[in-house]
């Protein structure tokens, strides 16, 4: 049987290829591409705040209630950047969804004449 700290530590390897193959896809909403990144912020604090808990109180950061709400911040912010990223992905791309093509042509071409 796997140990739970070995699976953690395998679990990085298909997140960091992850990261590298939507980081050379161009097609990540910047800043949701900021909040995957920053998904490993969260991880080089969980890991010493975990080795905290167990070292300082015998317990699992889990148990630690302000030390694991502490570190859970990082995870939420991070995801609050996914979230705002792809939001405004989704609206750029209704904006240009929603305009009619007779506005588009019209936008790019400056009348001469006003009636």
């Amino acid at each position: 049987m796997i140990s739970k700290e070995a699976l953690f530590a395998l679990s990085l390897f298909p997140y960091l290829g992850f990261l590298w193959f939507i980081s050379r896809s161009r097609q990540m909403p910047r800043l949701a591409l900021y909040g995957f990144y920053g998904t490993l912020v969260f991880v080089a604090i969980t890991i010493p705040a975990g080795i905290y808990a167990q070292i300082h109180y015998g317990k699992s950061l889990a148990n630690v209630d302000w030390l694991h709400g502490s570190a859970e911040f990082f995870l939420t912010f991070f995801n609050i950047f996914i979230v705002l990223g792809f939001r405004q992905a989704v609206i750029q791309n209704q904006a240009v969804v929603a305009t009619p093509p007779e506005q588009m042509s019209s936008q790019m071409s400056s009348p001469t004449s006003q009636d």
